[in-house]
């Protein structure tokens, strides 16, 4: 399981470098089901893998200069202040139980798993129908107040839930900033590396790390998304998105199933 478990790590680099994002959707699941961590390390886990993939997968598009920094900047303030109060106010202070009656228990971590579980078929069904592709006019007028909320809200799920959040983060630049999808790409590894490990920072003092395992993890996810973004040069990724897509959705009806039903009846 431990084997499968860092071939995984290989994989969720190898997704982002390939598709652009999407990879980071699979740390919170490998890291809860395969190595059997809680959920709240976990989270806090992928942020850091997140995180640093992220990072590393930014640096070529940092280079070629089509990172939109300002934008970076108004969408990424909010979604800093949305993490920390996930990761210090929301997170430490849910009860242990959050259901324990009428036959039916729902513990703080089956929870957060959850939730998690319905980000990914929410990111499933937009990698699925390709829905990121609309555009603005350009007559219209930046929309700040929402700029702001949309990155206030990922922050939230970004600090809830250790995902990195960009098939949010995308088209949201798109829509709000009227920037090109390659631009919007680019711009959202960097909020997502800038979001991420300060997330994780936040955590350290909650949480218990095992440095010599997420290091490890974490260098294979990097080596991951070196070979996807080299391969990304000879394969369409858009076109790899809706298979990917099916893949989340089911890892997502797994996750919910095994924590409603599964187990209740355990």
């Amino acid at each position: 399981m431990e084997f499968l478990g860092y071939f995984f790590a290989i994989i969720i680099g190898f997704v982002m470098g390939l598709i652009g994002g999407g990879g980071s959707i699979l740390s919170v699941p490998v890291f809860a089901y395969i190595f059997g961590i809680d959920a709240m390390t976990a989270t806090t886990l992928s942020l850091f893998v997140v995180g640093v993939t992220s990072s590393v997968g930014s640096v070529g598009y940092i280079r070629q200069g089509i990172v939109h920094f300002k934008n970076a900047f108004l969408f990424g303030l909010p979604s800093v202040a949305g993490i920390l109060f996930s990761r210090r106010v929301v997170l430490p202070h849910l009860p242990e139980y959050i259901i324990n009656r009428w036959g039916i228990t729902l513990t703080k971590d089956m929870f957060i798993l959850v939730l998690f579980a319905i980000l990914m078929l929410v990111s499933s069904f937009k990698m699925i129908k390709k829905i990121d592709r609309q555009r603005i006019p350009k007559s219209e007028e930046v929309n700040y107040t929402l700029l702001v909320s949309q990155g206030l809200l990922v922050g939230i799920v970004t600090g809830f839930i250790g995902a990195g959040g960009g098939f949010l983060i995308v088209p949201a630049l798109v829509m709000l900033l009227r920037v090109s999808m390659k631009q919007a790409v680019a711009t959202s590894l960097v909020i997502i590396s800038v979001n991420s490990l300060i997330g994780f920072i936040s955590s350290l003092d909650k949480v218990d790390v095992n440095w010599v395992f997420l290091l490890s993890f974490t260098a294979l996810s990097v080596i991951g998304i070196l070979i996807g973004v080299r391969i990304s040069r000879k394969i369409a990724g858009r076109k790899l998105r809706p298979v990917f897509g099916w893949f989340v959705l089911s890892m997502a009806i797994f996750i919910i199933l095994n924590e409603l039903l599964v187990k209740q009846v355990m």
